[in-house]
């Protein structure tokens, strides 16, 4: 599913226009990938939780020169399913 087919499937569950759909699911990922962005976890009750997790700076082999070289340290976006979704998936 496509951003498109998510806005088509909102307005059509929720009895709203296609543009009404688009500015909700717009604003949406807009609060999510903002709170994100300023280390906060964001938890949706039966669906799951967005948080940002801290990789540290590792070292690493580049495989073409097989050269060792040092990874740098990021931050990474992670999901973890809530329950009421994996029972759906399963």
């Amino acid at each position: 599913m496509n951003k498109t087919e998510l806005v088509n499937a909102v307005a059509e569950k929720a009895g709203l226009t296609k543009a009404q759909a688009k500015d909700a699911v717009d604003a949406a990922l807009t609060a999510i990938s903002d709170a994100l962005a300023e280390n906060d976890k964001v938890a949706i009750l039966g669906f799951g939780t967005f948080a940002v997790s801290e990789k540290g700076e590792r070292t690493g082999i580049n495989p073409r020169t097989k050269e060792q070289i040092v990874i740098p340290a990021r931050k990474t976006i992670k999901f973890k399913a809530g329950a009421e979704l994996t029972a759906k998936v399963k």
